[in-house]
């Protein structure tokens, strides 16, 4: 039986979807402050915070679990800058709480949902998983404490993680049954359609003076359903192999912010305006990962290569939720 925290959340409903269908049963915690009930149609659900330790106690001695997938954590990077307690209370402490009742059930398999902002501004592109790590606000810092500290769990206590380094998240279920749902939402994609849906009068450009081929930022956007997949595997690896390892999951190329924009109009054949303003600070002009490691030892090959069709399962969930 698999725990998912953070299971009525973006990336945590998409693989509890998977896992249910090829056969797992899976216990789903959230507190629901940003997930979704609407998101919640798989396994057994409790609305749970990992602050509250006895709650957790309590769904692990309810459940036989095997293994824990972590998606639970605040992920508005802006905001983390603004209130890092926010983020440090809820990433890394009650991460730490979580880790604390597995090791009390001997439960000794964890998948973690890290991120690509643990290395903060990069000095080479493709970003492999050796590159070093400086973030450069809360969110990514807290991400990487928690990192390091599996590290020495997995030294001390025979703790065995897998921890995933995603590029950026994109995309929804096909079947249309969940997606993206973030309220406010900060990413691309979704306020790039809400634009195109009338939802919103432009989209901000920030920055067009990069040193890129149209001088917009550049990023990788991996869909999430590869995601899972990626987290299934994951799990297989450390049942099978037994020991701790790090994976970047990115698709290996990057589409800038105008290109998202004319694929986006391209989708949905809407126009969509735009307002170009100032960079924000620290934006790096290019992120864009090699996951040539997850490929050779998950045998991980994302599905989703082409951002139209990321764009296009998009599409249809927003169609789906907002008209």
């Amino acid at each position: 039986m698999i725990l998912i925290t953070g299971g009525a959340g973006y990336i945590g409903s998409h693989l509890n979807k998977k896992a249910s269908a090829e056969g797992y049963e899976t216990v789903v915690l959230d507190n629901l402050i940003y997930g979704h009930k609407d998101f919640l149609k798989w396994g057994n659900f409790h609305k749970v915070d990992l602050a509250d330790v006895d709650a957790l106690r309590s769904i692990f001695q309810k459940y036989e679990i095997d293994a824990v997938m972590h998606f639970a954590a605040f992920t508005n990077v802006g905001e983390s800058v603004s209130d890092p307690q926010k983020y440090y209370q809820n990433n890394l402490k009650n991460t730490i709480n979580l880790l604390q009742v597995m090791l009390e059930n001997h439960v000794k398999k964890f998948i973690f949902s890290s991120t690509c902002a643990t290395y903060g501004l990069p000095n080479k592109i493709p970003i492999t998983e050796d590159h070093p790590q400086n973030p450069i606000n809360p969110y990514g810092k807290a991400k990487l404490m928690v990192e390091k500290i599996l590290e020495d769990y997995s030294n001390a206590y025979n703790l065995k993680y897998v921890s995933l380094r995603y590029f950026n998240a994109a995309g929804a279920d096909p079947d249309v049954e969940i997606g993206e749902w973030h309220l406010p939402e900060t990413h691309l994609i979704p306020l790039v359609l809400d634009a195109a849906m009338g939802r919103r009068d432009h989209v901000k450009i920030f920055g067009t003076d990069y040193d890129t081929p149209d001088g917009t930022c550049i990023r990788d956007y991996i869909h999430v359903m590869d995601l899972a997949d990626a987290h299934l595997k994951a799990l297989q690896y450390l049942e099978d192999e037994k020991r701790s390892e790090v994976f970047n999951l990115g698709n290996g190329n990057g589409f800038s912010v105008r290109e998202v924009i004319k694929k986006s109009e391209k989708v949905t054949g809407k126009p969509i305006s735009i307002i170009e303003t100032d960079r924000r600070p620290s934006d790096p002009p290019v992120l864009i990962g090699s996951s040539i490691k997850a490929g050779k030892i998950l045998n991980w090959h994302p599905k989703y290569k082409n951002l139209e069709k990321i764009i296009e399962s998009a599409w249809k969930w927003h169609q789906k939720i907002y008209l």
